[in-house]
């Protein structure tokens, strides 16, 4: 009899042990005082690394892990082995949420690293003339997000009900100025395909035009605008800890006006924060 009674003591043991461990690899709960952030290598960890102390006044650490790919942050998210992530827009994570099944939910805008259109030739959307032809990526999902520089000036409009992050170029039906779009190269080299060759205009990611000396706020004829833009970058959580106190504390530091005026003194338009 005290045999089985030690078996099942140890037994009972090894379960608790076993869950304990379980618990430890995974993100603190609600109410710990560690947050543990996914997040791309810059400017996310470089902004999440500034947030540090505001978030130690508030009683947290902040820990950061810095992830090189797009697949990974979310994942780990949804298993409960991060409090949340930093890296991704939202027609991004509503692609994974589709297509993963993923249960995550952004909880706030930070910054938007934003495309602008280049033109050596004009200083305006305005200016460009009849039939000009605008290089831009072959990325079919930033389609809406070139258009959109069109739309807000009045030059293009689409079709009834169409989101602007879900557009593409066969859902235009107003194109006041003939303006074709050459989608054959990959982005990265748009900008010496700016810089080399007789184009009209080219819409380019500010990391690549960094990259080629050219910038976004001085050099280009139209930039990305922050408000309402639904390609700021955001922070994502696992659905049902949107409203922990931590979290709260988290995205609070990373819209704070130090944080915004970080991102103003150092990326020089190259990243612009989220209104």
């Amino acid at each position: 009899m005290k045999k089985i009674i030690s078996i099942l003591a140890v037994l009972v043991l090894t379960v608790v042990l076993a869950a304990c461990g379980s618990k430890d690899k995974s993100a603190g709960g609600e109410d710990s005082k560690t947050i543990t952030v996914g997040a791309s290598p810059a400017p996310h960890a470089e902004l999440l690394e500034q947030a540090k102390p505001i978030l130690k006044k508030e009683g947290y650490d902040l820990k950061i892990k810095t992830i090189n790919d797009y697949t990974t942050p979310n994942k780990l998210v949804n298993s409960g082995e991060l409090d949340a992530n930093f890296f991704q827009h939202t027609p991004y994570l509503n692609t994974e949420k589709k297509d993963k099944g993923y249960k995550l939910v952004s909880v706030g805008n930070v910054h938007l690293e934003p495309m602008a259109v280049y033109s050596k030739k004009y200083k305006s959307l305005k200016e460009l003339p009849k039939g000009a032809t605008v290089y831009v990526s072959n990325n079919p999902a930033e389609e809406g997000r070139f258009l959109k520089f069109f739309v807000d000036e009045g030059l293009i409009k689409l079709k009834k009900g169409v989101k602007i992050q879900d557009a593409h170029f066969s859902d235009i039906v107003e194109n006041k100025k003939d303006i074709k779009f050459n989608n054959k190269q990959s982005a990265e080299y748009l900008p010496k395909i700016y810089q080399n060759e007789d184009v009209d205009a080219a819409i380019i990611n500010s990391n690549f035009a960094i990259e080629q000396k050219l910038s976004p706020k001085k050099d280009s004829i139209a930039l990305e605008k922050p408000e309402n833009n639904p390609y700021a970058n955001l922070v994502a959580v696992k659905e049902g800890h949107e409203k922990d106190k931590k979290i709260k504390a988290l995205i609070k530091a990373l819209q704070s006006q130090d944080i915004k005026d970080y991102i103003n003194k150092k990326y020089d338009g190259a990243v612009i924060p989220a209104e």
